[in-house]
């Protein structure tokens, strides 16, 4: 794995990571919303993670000509999707709530501030280290650079 590589990677992991931030901020902001434009109280979203092993990109480098290594976006990690979480709804007996059903009671979102800011703390330590990575990368780079003078 040339330099090159090693930062692209990293990158990629920077830009999951800054969705994966996107997604639990939406998620924090919305931990109370009870009405949606869909309908219903507001549901936790969560972002799936595919990860693209470096290895298949070697393999279509050996395969064929076309392959061009500083053009595959697919490198590293990728967002897969982003999907809602099928856990209920938080039921809370408020009779006096605009939202609330017959029997009294409001749904409120399945959003845990607790686990949202756990998720936020492992995400914005798993950017740092991703931006450790490409700094480190270029550091490399330059002191190679310094060889060759």
């Amino acid at each position: 794995m040339d330099l090159i590589s090693a930062m692209e990677v990293s990158a990629s992991g920077l830009s999951a990571q800054r969705t994966r931030l996107n997604i639990i901020a939406q998620n924090l902001a919305n931990a109370q919303t009870t009405r949606t434009a869909a309908g219903g109280p507001y549901r936790r979203q969560i972002t799936i993670f595919k990860a693209v092993p470096f290895v298949a990109h070697l393999k279509r480098a050996m395969d064929g000509p076309d392959y061009q290594a500083g053009r595959d976006p697919r490198r590293g990690v990728l967002v897969s999707s982003i999907e809602g979480d099928p856990s209920p709804f938080k039921k809370v007996y408020d009779p006096t709530h605009p939202d609330a059903d017959k029997a009294g009671y409001v749904s409120y979102p399945n959003v845990n501030v607790v686990v949202e800011m756990t998720n936020l703390i492992n995400a914005s330590r798993s950017y740092e280290a991703n931006v450790a990575v490409v700094s480190a990368s270029k550091n490399m780079a330059l002191k190679a650079l310094e060889i060759a003078r």
